[in-house]
């Protein structure tokens, strides 16, 4: 009896130790190395052939693009004084670039880049979502005074705000059955969620979830709705359930992790752009 209290005793002690050594285990791996990126990396999106694209290949102001096998090559580079961060692709495929220098969003359809829209009003556009009928909203933040906006942009690209006065927006996506959109506040660590209905207009904007500590930044849902929330300065991705209950941490490699983007062609892999050490990271999920 005396050995088997000892060895519960043991145990009492140990199991602590070993959850913290299982919850420290890194669950992606590096699918573009370090240096390849410039270190301001950013706005992850894949095609529908699972190529993926994102912002500063070697330099600003370029757009990288990487096959699925991981060979990186330079997709395109934006005019002269412009600086791409968030990238989507909408329903035909087009891509779309948040210039946050030039107050712009770009448009290319693979051959020619043309100005969806410009608009001199905002701080500087952040990241993208775009809706099945075209419809962009974009996050818009002034990372100075901690505040930020969010925009509507219609197909013909003009704009109008849907808020005002938030803290620093920047993560914006919309689930998967159209009927929310999500905008998350990197200083605040907020995330909120709007309803929207048939034409897309936003209403009833609520809390999700707040978060202690650390920074948000870009974020994605999966097909059962679930947020994938890259945590900058953490070094993981947040999964949180469309109630708002954080449902797991996925730990990286770096601490930085700027933005995530699912592949078009195969779900299971989760992108994500990590900072500072301009690589790409990958979660197989």
């Amino acid at each position: 009896m005396k050995f088997k209290l000892l060895n519960l005793l043991f145990l009492s002690l140990t199991l602590p130790a070993f959850s913290l050594v299982a919850e420290q285990k890194i669950h992606s791996t590096d699918f573009v190395a370090d240096g390849v990126f410039h270190a301001a990396i950013e706005g992850p999106a894949t095609d529908q052939n699972g190529y993926l694209y994102a912002v500063n290949y070697g330099v600003e102001g370029t757009i990288g693009k990487v096959s699925p096998e991981g060979e990186v090559s330079l997709a395109l580079t934006l005019p002269k004084g412009s600086i791409g961060n968030g990238i989507r692709f909408d329903q035909k495929g087009l891509m779309y670039i948040a210039d946050y220098t030039g107050h712009n969003i770009w448009r290319y359809d693979g051959k020619q880049l043309q100005l969806h829209a410009h608009q001199p009003l905002m701080f500087q556009p952040n990241d993208l979502t775009i809706a099945t009928n075209g419809v962009i909203f974009a996050s818009d933040p002034d990372w100075k005074n901690r505040r930020g906006q969010l925009w509507r942009i219609e197909t013909d690209g003009r704009s109008s705000l849907v808020e005002t006065e938030m803290g620093t927006t920047n993560g914006v996506e919309i689930s998967p059955d159209q009927t929310r959109l999500y905008v998350n506040e990197s200083a605040q660590r907020r995330v909120w969620v709007y309803d929207l209905d048939d034409k897309f207009n936003a209403s009833n904007k609520r809390l999700l979830i707040q978060f202690p500590d650390f920074g948000l930044d870009g974020m994605r849902c999966d097909a059962a709705g679930n947020l994938y929330i890259a945590r900058y300065g953490k070094g993981v991705v947040a999964k949180v359930s469309p109630d708002g209950t954080l449902l797991k941490e996925y730990k990286l490699k770096g601490e930085f992790p700027t933005n995530v983007t699912f592949s078009q062609k195969d779900p299971g892999l989760l992108y994500v752009t990590m900072q500072k050490r301009g690589a790409v990271e990958l979660i197989k999920l």
